[in-house]
């Protein structure tokens, strides 16, 4: 069965069987468009979508780029990895495009896959401000950057107010008392979300006119259970100096409770703790995680308008969004009074 058959079997020629298929209802009749969409279903025809990408030049898949993602590293190792691929992947298919899933150690590895597969568009997450510049010039498609802090005018971006993350963190251990807070990341010298979100919580100090400890900052390699645990028995080593902990991902929280239980100290009799990105692991962690929600649905809907809208052509210039951010509170701080 093929386009010709189709088209024989109703009468019409193949452009209009092609019209209908591809919802051009306007240049059939309604009469048409009914025996034609008959004939397809009692058939069961189904176009195959290698000669439909050759004819249309598109190949309705749209790409997720993932860099940073050493060769030995699964890209499940991180929750929020997960969490934000199946919100992006159902918004692809719901528009009735395909997600192709490309994970590479550095950025511009995924320029050949790009041009390859005839890429129509791309998700591209965490990458710097500097490669997205060069990604952008380099790619003709396009381009969705999600987490990439850039000034570039010709850069659509979709983040979350990070900075607004960090700040109603330190805000709410403040305001129940702690004033001994650790801040555990990945480096935050270089600009991006870590950066925006330790800056934050600087911003809630220095509004209290209140002195962050000397080492409050613990840097970790990556964000990673195990790093968070060892920043976790770090933590309960120093004794009663930390009475509070704040993480840049619940991942990593989940690893500085589990540290501080190692090294005897209890959450959150001991010493509180909140995380940040809001995964649904916090529900089942005991004590259940405070955490920072960054509405990881809604920040893969407007990125997903962002790009959708360029490839309907109706974007003329790039947008940035950022997405509002929110404590969520359950059981993993208390006051100290």
């Amino acid at each position: 069965m093929n386009l010709k058959t189709i088209a024989k079997m109703a009468g019409v020629s193949t452009v209009t069987v092609s019209n209908v298929m591809n919802g051009k209802y306007n240049k059939a009749s309604k009469e048409t468009i009914e025996r034609v969409q008959k004939i397809i279903a009692e058939t069961n025809y189904h176009p195959s979508a290698t000669a439909r990408s050759l004819i249309m030049k598109r190949s309705r898949i749209i790409a997720v780029v993932i860099p940073n993602l050493h060769e030995d590293e699964p890209v499940s190792a991180s929750p929020y990895n997960t969490q934000i691929l199946g919100h992006l992947e159902r918004y692809i298919r719901s528009r009735g495009y395909y997600m192709m899933l490309r994970c590479v150690e550095q950025s511009f590895e995924v320029l050949s896959d790009l041009a390859t597969w005839n890429i129509d568009g791309a998700f591209l997450l965490g990458v710097s401000a500097g490669d997205a510049r060069e990604l952008q010039k380099m790619m003709d498609i396009p381009a969705v950057f999600i987490d990439t802090y850039a000034e570039d005018a010709s850069l659509t971006t979709v983040s979350i107010e990070d900075r607004k993350g960090g700040y109603l963190a330190a805000k709410y251990f403040l305001d129940m008392g702690h004033r001994q807070v650790a801040f555990v990341s990945t480096p935050t010298e270089y600009p991006g979300v870590m950066q925006e979100r330790y800056r934050g919580f600087c911003d809630a100090f220095l509004e209290r006119g209140t002195e962050l400890e000397p080492d409050h900052l613990m840097i970790t390699d990556n964000v990673f259970y195990e790093q968070g645990v060892k920043a976790g028995e770090r933590i309960a080593a120093s004794g009663p100096r930390y009475t509070a902990v704040v993480t840049v991902a619940d991942v990593l929280a989940f690893g500085v409770m589990e540290g501080l239980r190692l090294g005897g100290r209890r959450v959150p009799e001991d010493v509180s703790v909140i995380g940040f990105d809001n995964l649904p692991e916090c529900q089942y962690s005991y004590p259940r995680l405070t955490s920072i929600s960054q509405h990881l649905e809604e920040k893969a809907r407007c990125a997903g308008e962002c790009l959708f809208s360029m490839l309907r052509g109706e974007t003329s210039a790039a947008c940035n969004r950022q997405v509002e951010v929110e404590l969520v509170e359950r059981q993993s701080v208390i006051a100290r009074l």
